[in-house]
């Protein structure tokens, strides 16, 4: 009895497990025929050898080997034996290569993991050009058209400008020589022109004449249309930039005379502890933020945190909590300062709610924040001894840091002052990245 997909299978038989592997072998898919997105070139070896389940290495062997010799065989073809089928068969493997590389997708990748690439394609490409460059005086006086290796060499060298412009200038890895190869390249083909030009008029060869003008009016070419194009593709970015603001600005000019008067009147008229007002105010930072994102100098590490906290205490608590920050508070990092200032607002919030301010300003020695409440105060002495919310999380934490801090209350009001020097402030990062 044989054993189809289709046939049901007889429980207790002898050929069972055979049966099974059989169809769990023909049932196996292959892996897709996709580039991966880290290549030592192109990546088609590695696509085909897992496509095909065969060796890596025996793959590029065969791609390397068929690319030389084609490569030779073309060459001798096209300039000794004047036969153009017999050039294109010798390139035949390498062609073929570069149709995989164009036509076989690359696997799928983030935005910011474009994959990378072992040789640098560009400058093999002029490498290779020069080598054209080579033969074309050793050879220059062989009876034919054109120089042996002159159309090669200026093919080489335009195809390497073409990659530093087109690819290298977006791959991280390359940007950065990109710019030195294309000129590299540029000055190979001005070199290559006035090297074919001498003589060729009185030695009756016109055809050379003409390639020679193409090629340094190419190389010059080179030199001046990229930089042009990148300049014009910054100042497109920019005016595209500034579209946006100018549409960003009209938007939030309305928004303004609209929406967040509308909910600023809802604040004032159903109170600062109702919930509609807690609403209200959620709704008007969050369209202020969205309006106004990346616009705020201070966008940063503390600044950002206690907007932060002011937010989501205003959602828990009846709290309007108003925030203001002067100089480059954003800048700074210090879990011991912002841990401190959260408790502050924390037991503002919970024990006192109303309107609470928060006022950060950094100066060039110290940064300072003050938490401000209307609330009935409190006598600092007669707090038990288990409770250390002040004596620790704020107070201690500030002592440990190398500030200070300080709870000043009265019938009208709690104000908490924290004050942390400069110099703490780098220490505590330091610490925090040392215990990351």
């Amino acid at each position: 009895m044989g054993c189809s997909p289709d046939r049901p299978l007889i429980p207790g038989s002898g050929s069972l497990r055979a049966c099974l592997d059989r169809r769990m072998t023909a049932a196996a898919v292959r892996p897709p025929l996709q580039r991966p997105r880290d290549v030592v070139l192109g990546g088609v070896s590695v696509a085909l050898a897992r496509h095909l389940g065969i060796s890596l290495a025996l793959v590029r062997a065969v791609f390397a080997a068929s690319t030389v010799v084609g490569a030779v065989l073309s060459v001798y073809a096209t300039w000794m034996l004047d036969n153009a089928a017999l050039a294109i068969g010798g390139a035949a493997f390498a062609l073929f290569y570069l149709w995989l590389w164009a036509l076989v997708p690359r696997e799928a990748g983030t935005p910011d993991a474009p994959g990378t690439r072992v040789i640098p394609v560009a400058a093999v490409l002029l490498g290779a050009a020069a080598a054209a460059a080579l033969l074309v005086l050793v050879t220059w006086g062989l009876p034919t058209p054109l120089p042996v290796g002159a159309v090669e060499s200026a093919a080489l060298a335009l195809l390497a400008i073409t990659w530093t412009v087109a690819v290298d200038a977006r791959d991280p890895q390359r940007a950065a020589s990109a710019p030195r190869v294309r000129m590299l390249a540029a000055g190979l083909l001005i070199l290559l022109g006035l090297l074919l030009l001498p003589g060729t008029f009185t030695a009756g060869r016109p055809l050379v004449a003409v390639l020679s003008v193409v090629l340094v009016l190419l190389g010059i070419a080179a030199f001046v249309v990229p930089p042009l194009i990148a300049r014009w593709s910054e100042r497109s970015a920019e005016r595209a930039a500034l579209a946006r603001e100018e549409q960003r600005s009209e938007i939030a000019a309305h928004l303004h005379d609209s929406v967040l008067q509308t909910l600023a009147i809802i604040q004032n008229r159903a109170g600062a502890g109702t919930e509609i007002a807690r609403i209200a105010r959620a709704q008007e930072r969050e369209l202020r933020d969205w309006l106004f994102a990346g616009t705020d100098p201070f966008a940063g590490d503390l600044a950002t945190e206690l907007r932060t906290m002011s937010r989501e205490l205003e959602l828990e608590h009846a709290v309007r909590i108003e925030v203001v920050t002067v100089g480059d508070v954003g800048a700074l990092e210090s879990a011991a300062l912002a841990g401190a200032a959260r408790e502050a607002l924390v037991n503002a919030a919970r024990h006192a709610g109303g309107d609470v301010t928060v006022y950060a300003e950094a100066t060039p020695e110290a940064v300072e924040v003050f938490v401000r409440d209307r609330g009935a105060g409190f006598d600092a002495d007669a707090i038990p001894a288990g409770r250390l919310g002040i004596r620790e999380s704020i107070v201690g934490r500030m002592t440990r840091a190398g500030g200070t801090a300080v709870v000043a209350s009265s019938p009208d009001g709690t104000e908490v002052q924290l004050r942390l020097p400069r110099r703490a402030t780098t220490a505590s990062a330091a610490a925090t990245e040392g215990a990351s």
